[in-house]
């Protein structure tokens, strides 16, 4: 990691995660009865347990409401806020309850309906099976997909950069 990108993780305070395509490799398996399932990567959990003992708050947004990601989120004892239309406005106010800049927020997103919260934050992310309309605005693509390991990747790449700044 460059000392540069390493400097800007090692500031991050709170990290918002998109859902679909992030924590999931953006595929729903829908019942007959119309039960939805979807796939995520049980890595991630051990990941986000690292940030949360370190004192980075993680908090999922997501634009529909879903009870597969009431139950992921659940799951994995993070906060989830569903139904956002307006995701950047949701970021800020959760910025400002944590009371932080949006300098030291990162948000993690793969498609179009993320692209404004990309452009706000101060450490936008993308994973690498991205929506290409997003990749510009990104500061960090991952190595791995969504629903792969890329939610832990960004959760490792935070606690290295927080223990090289302590170096």
């Amino acid at each position: 990691m460059k000392k540069q990108l390493a400097a800007k993780f090692a500031r991050v305070r709170l990290v918002v995660f998109d859902f679909d395509g992030v924590f999931t490799d953006n595929t729903v398996y829908v019942a007959q009865d119309g039960t939805e399932a979807v796939r995520c990567w049980r890595g991630d959990g051990l990941g986000l347990a690292e940030l949360k003992r370190i004192g980075i708050d993680t908090v999922i947004v997501s634009t529909e409401t879903n009870t597969v990601v009431t139950a992921r989120s659940r799951k994995l004892a993070l906060r989830c806020v569903q139904g956002c239309d307006d995701k950047l406005s949701t970021v800020r106010t959760l910025a400002a309850e944590f009371g932080l800049s949006l300098r030291d927020v990162a948000f993690v997103g793969n498609d179009i309906n993320d692209l404004t919260c990309l452009q706000a934050v101060g450490v936008p992310i993308i994973v690498r099976d991205a929506h290409p309309d997003v990749v510009d605005a990104a500061m960090y693509r991952t190595s791995a997909p969504g629903g792969r390991g890329a939610v832990r990747e960004v959760c490792d790449a935070i606690v290295f950069a927080r223990r090289l700044a302590k170096a």
